[in-house]
């Protein structure tokens, strides 16, 4: 069981209150909320409310969240887009869209699914029955490389890596802006909203967060931009470059609400790899092309001069 605390502001004035929780809880649809209110289950200085009831904009709500019903996680034929496979490891080009591993509201079509169906039995069991394999994630409208472990002592060893810097994960990104220098690095702790829980935020007391980039190409109002991860926290580079006044392309979350015309989700895309073989200990480097949109907008900025 957990309990949140969410504050409305005064633009939130007039929404009713299911509708406001579907739009301010991750993976909460209104008829989940609307269940929430009915068991009595979303107070307001202890008085239980009513799915109808119509916000002021100054109340301060606690949500109590029931525990996750399980999910039963089946083999599901998904195509894959394999860039790497021995029996420890699989690299799989994951393509905007996919969810990594099932979810409230997301409970099939995973990476998970098919990786179950590509791999068998042969998946490590660290990350549990809802993530097995799963080392590290990518966000759902985020595409590109994702490694996963076939087997215990192969996670173990990519985890290690994870914590240590060892595995590298490059991404490309095209941000809205021209960033004053080069490259630079952001470092700025990074944990829930503390209003809109649906979105990280860089605060005070979040978790460390290490950003490094540089730009490969700047065009008129935009740049093509780089991304190192030394750390792997939610949603980190689009928290970090939308911090420094430059959100992403086609990011409707951090940056500009207007979706981009040809652009599904934001233009981030985890082009590369390097990480140490867990078994060999041998470097293995692997890297993806753009996705075909991701071009497109590249070539329609190199268009513009």
């Amino acid at each position: 069981m957990e309990i949140l605390t969410l504050q409305p502001n005064k633009e939130d004035a007039g929404r009713r209150v299911d509708a406001w929780l579907a739009a301010n809880l991750e993976d909460m649809t209104r008829s989940a909320a609307a269940r929430l209110l009915e068991e009595g289950r979303v107070t307001c200085g202890g008085k239980a409310l009513a799915k109808n009831y119509k916000l002021t904009g100054a109340e301060t709500l606690e949500v109590d969240l029931p525990e996750p019903e399980p999910v039963d996680v089946v083999p599901q034929d998904i195509p894959l887009d394999v860039v790497y496979e021995d029996s420890d490891v699989i690299v799989v080009n994951k393509p905007k869209g996919l969810v990594v591993h099932p979810a409230p509201g997301h409970p099939d079509g995973t990476l998970v699914n098919a990786l179950l169906y590509h791999c068998g039995d042969s998946l490590s069991g660290i990350g549990g029955e809802l993530r097995p394999g799963i080392v590290h994630r990518i966000d759902r409208d985020t595409s590109g490389l994702i490694i996963a472990a076939k087997n215990d002592f192969a996670h173990q060893k990519l985890a290690a890596q994870l914590h240590d810097h060892t595995l590298a994960r490059i991404y490309h990104c095209i941000v809205v802006g021209n960033l004053r220098e080069d490259d630079g690095t952001v470092d700025a702790p990074i944990g829930r909203h503390p209003v809109d829980r649906k979105k990280m935020a860089v605060v005070a007391n979040g978790r460390p967060a290490v950003t490094h980039w540089r730009v490969l190409e700047r065009f008129q109002g935009f740049n093509y931009v780089e991304c190192r991860l030394e750390t792997g926290r939610t949603h980190q580079i689009r928290v970090h470059m939308a911090h420094i006044g430059h959100p992403i392309l086609g990011d409707t979350v951090y940056g500009a609400k207007k979706p981009v015309s040809g652009l599904q989700g934001q233009c981030l895309h985890a082009v590369g790899l390097r990480f140490l073989h867990p078994r060999t200990g041998e470097a293995v480097e692997l890297c993806c092309a753009l996705p075909e949109e991701f071009q497109a907008q590249l070539e329609k900025l190199r268009k513009r001069g």
